[in-house]
């Protein structure tokens, strides 16, 4: 197949490389590039807008570490695709200005407007930007776009030109046609709506514009502290309520030095013990501690169980054989790693890889169908680390795991990052899902899991539950329970002159 890239010879990125080397590593594929000035691109102003971001964030001066897709590269990086045939096969469109009646075109568009000034502007305007490739106005494949740095324009541009690159690659395996509908949040606090359909418009340029230079005045913004919530159900829980509570919720307490997230209860051998991410100030890194609870709440403090280099989070615990065993995220190692307990709740060997040379987020197993299933978004080739999800199943928690041929099975950072152990309801599961469109963990859904086989995942999100009166703080991120008892994580307000993010 002959595919011709359309891009603006004018601004010509890292992005549009990652891509043509993407789509080349599909085989039996020949490249060319149209790189003729397609005009209407980003200000001059959004250079001085990256540059601050920068200097003040502490980026490398060439982008982030995580592939600066958006650096200018000289119009010769170009020089090893040679120019457009006539006819090609096929033409992914990038700028919106190839005439569709002429040849085989897939038009890529973002929230309705062509080109990567259409993207910044979803990007500063708080959008989730809804990211489509269409055929004669049919679409392709479909995908919300996300990030872990909101706030941060440079990041979150580059971060969604990457998922874009997933995006088109996906379409050509017939993967990420689309993405699931949601229901209207519990509470307030809905992202803003999306412009109207059609081409970036002089108007929508100049507003544009404005927004570059208010951005550059407002680089100060706060970090979240976070905190666990715990309540007893009294048979009645989030899956069942839809709602948070008419009682609230109570809080673990820390000390200032450290904060708690990503709470996961056990019930083992009659004893209820919580698990957290524990992270410590002063380390920059988390580790995995437990606090026993008894019928009036936690007995102690937290203390720490499992404690490596590199940073852990979201230790998904789960009994089988007669044994605890627990898969903590550490992505930061690039692995996906099961421990089992040999002094509960301490004393945790590794047993078994399950995962390599991956960047993988929240991992959760659940068995369905005769097979163990495996949950995670990844960060395949930059991107956000939210929104692409993707399976691995194996006959055995164990492994081997073998990736599902489908990855990823859904691109959207509403729905996509695991939020908490995925549960049976007569023959329903039913998912908690991290909804990151306002920002990483703003908001906590429940999909219902309609489909999982080696075909596909298909879902359904239901609810969508928001910070609020009940649970207060701007974020609500995991959802968990064990022994009668509920827990939810989320985050208070911090000012922070420079922002972390968890990941």
């Amino acid at each position: 197949m002959q595919i011709s890239l359309r891009l603006d010879g004018d601004c010509v990125r890292a992005f549009h490389l990652t891509l043509l080397e993407r789509l080349a590593a599909l085989g039996d594929v020949e490249l060319s590039v149209d790189v003729r000035p397609a005009g209407g691109g980003i200000p001059r102003s959004a250079a001085a807008l990256f540059q601050l971001e920068t200097a003040i964030h502490g980026l490398p001066h060439d982008g982030l570490a995580h592939d600066g897709l958006a650096k200018r590269v000289p119009l010769s990086a170009l020089a090893p695709y040679r120019q457009s045939p006539a006819s090609p096969d096929l033409v992914v469109d990038l700028c919106g200005d190839v005439r569709l009646e002429s040849t085989r075109v897939w038009r890529v568009t973002y929230d309705g407007a062509s080109g990567e000034a259409a993207l910044l502007a979803s990007i500063l305007a708080g959008r989730t930007p809804l990211a489509r490739i269409e055929e004669n106005g049919v679409a392709i494949a479909a995908g919300r776009l996300g990030t872990e740095y909101g706030g941060i324009a440079l990041a979150s541009f580059q971060d969604m030109l990457a998922r874009t690159a997933s995006l088109i690659v996906a379409a050509m395996s017939g993967a990420a046609k689309s993405v699931p509908d949601l229901p209207e949040p519990a509470q307030a606090g809905s992202p803003p709506p999306m412009p109207s359909a059609g081409k970036l418009g002089v108007r929508a340029g100049k507003a544009l514009a404005r927004r570059i230079v208010q951005k550059i005045y407002h680089l100060c913004y706060n970090a979240p502290h976070w905190k666990v919530g715990w309540r007893q159900t009294g048979g009645s829980d989030l899956f069942d309520l839809r709602a948070h509570p008419a009682s609230g919720w109570q809080e673990l307490p820390d000390d200032g030095s450290r904060f708690y997230a990503d709470p996961f209860p056990i019930l083992y051998q009659g004893q209820l013990t919580l698990f957290v991410e524990d992270y410590i100030h002063r380390l920059g890194k988390a580790i995995i501690s437990a606090v026993p609870f008894g019928p009036a709440g936690p007995l102690g403090r937290p203390e720490p169980v499992l404690e490596l280099p590199y940073h852990l989070s979201y230790p998904f615990v789960f009994e089988r054989d007669g044994e605890v065993w627990m898969v903590p995220e550490s992505c930061a190692n690039g692995t996906v790693d099961l421990y089992r307990a040999t002094a509960f709740p301490g004393g945790w060997v590794k047993e078994a890889t399950l995962l390599s040379g991956v960047v993988a987020s929240d991992a959760t197993l659940v068995e369905h169908g005769g097979a163990w299933w495996l949950f995670a978004t990844v960060r395949d080739g930059g991107g956000a680390f939210s929104d692409a999800l993707h399976l691995w199943s194996a006959p055995n928690f164990r492994g081997p795991w073998t990736p599902h041929p489908k990855n990823p099975v859904l691109i959207d950072i509403a729905s996509a990052r695991p939020a908490g152990r995925i549960v049976r309801r007569g023959n329903d599961l039913l998912r908690p899902v991290q909804d990151c469109r306002r920002s990483y963990g703003a908001a906590l859904g429940i999909a219902r899991i309609s489909h999982l086989d080696l075909i596909g995942m298909e879902q359904v999100v239901e609810t969508i539950l928001n910070p609020g009166a009940l649970w207060s703080g701007r974020k609500l991120h995991t959802l968990n329970e064990a022994g009668g008892f509920e827990f939810i994580d989320g985050s208070a307000i911090a000012p922070r002159w420079k922002q972390r993010t968890r990941d």
